[in-house]
């Protein structure tokens, strides 16, 4: 692929990744149904969709997030990379989750939306703040945002480790063994280690042509891609049949990496204005899962299958909203949304 095409096709991806995660925040089979079997029928329709679809979306944006910081990737490269980083992650990071702990403080206190929220009264002050942005109290997608950042942070430990074969091959042996023990590390997920670790691997391998996220697209790497997804659905039910972490790494592992290899880069389109809203769609829709479900469940009666029906379309609700308001804030304030958008 040629530059273009490779940039054009992670659009595609992080959009594509953008609107599967809010399937994962979507379930409202119990919130509309309460403990019924109409409910738990539902339940198991909207879990299917989202715990095989929705799933394999964060894996993805830490895949690319991996290839894209270890692209051609060397020692004097570290504090640019650091510096973009600080603007397009930590700076956002801390925005929305003060943000969100605002939004949660006002609406805990307004009658009708206090009930929406149903975590009572939120306190103000400080100490509730600060805990609020640290720690994504009240923004809980958000984690993907602290752990990609603690994953930048790790670069002078992960390069040397990444650089070379033997040592790659060795790391993902040990967390590959850690993940099979339930072995915890500090701060930093083995799982997104996993996924950012192989991905940063495929940047640092030499023959480009064959191994390559940016190789031509062909028959035969769309076959492999295909045998990866349907594989990957043979290990989300091992895992599940004997509860192992493991097996669900490697679903998710294995789904993205197919799609990324099925889809081919150069006969992509162009994409389109709302596909660079990803991040702010990402950003908000924690929220707007919320309020659209709870909104919608203290004012509907529905019968059996129409909360499927909501859960369904649920991501295009959100994107149409998320793309609404992101546009008018990058048309009547600009400043503000280079900020919350981490200067995409």
């Amino acid at each position: 692929m040629t530059e273009s095409e490779f940039r054009k096709k992670v659009i595609w991806f992080t959009f594509l990744f953008s609107l599967l995660v809010v399937w994962v925040h979507s379930y409202n089979a119990e919130l509309f149904l309460g403990w019924s079997e109409d409910a738990a029928d539902v339940y198991w329709a909207e879990h299917l969709i989202g715990d095989f679809l929705g799933q394999v979306a964060v894996p993805g944006f830490f895949m690319i997030s991996g290839y894209l910081f270890y692209r051609g990737f060397r020692w004097e490269m570290l504090w640019g990379k650091w510096n973009r980083r600080i603007r397009s992650l930590l700076v956002p990071f801390i925005l929305w989750n003060f943000l969100y702990y605002i939004g949660y403080v006002i609406g805990s206190r307004l009658p009708w939306v206090t009930d929406v929220v149903g975590k009572g009264t939120i306190p103000f002050t400080l100490g509730a703040a600060i805990d609020a942005v640290i720690n994504y109290t009240y923004n809980y997608v958000f984690w993907y945002l602290y752990q990609l950042i603690a994953l930048t942070l790790l670069a002078p430990v992960l390069y040397p480790l990444l650089k070379r074969w033997q040592t790659r091959i060795g790391l993902m042996a040990v967390l590959w063994w850690m993940a099979w023990k339930d072995i915890q590390l500090p701060a930093v997920n083995v799982d997104a280690l996993i996924y950012y670790g192989t991905a940063a691997s495929l940047a640092m391998v030499k023959n480009k042509r064959i191994w390559s996220p940016e190789a031509s697209w062909s028959p035969c790497r769309a076959f492999v891609g295909a045998a990866f997804v349907l594989f990957s659905g043979w290990a989300y039910f091992w895992g599940l049949s004997r509860a192992i972490i493991p097996g669900f790494v490697l679903c998710r592992l294995l789904a993205a990496a197919g799609l990324w290899l099925i889809l081919p880069g150069e006969r992509l389109p162009k994409p389109r204005d709302f596909m660079n809203y990803s991040f702010f769609l990402y950003s908000t829709h924690f929220a707007l899962v919320r309020l659209i479900n709870k909104t919608a469940a203290r004012l509907w009666n529905p019968v059996k299958w129409e909360p499927f029906a909501l859960f369904l379309v649920m991501p295009v609700l959100v994107l149409a909203i998320s793309y609404l308001v992101g546009k008018w804030l990058r048309r009547y304030l600009p400043s503000c949304w280079k900020l919350l958008n981490g200067f995409r």
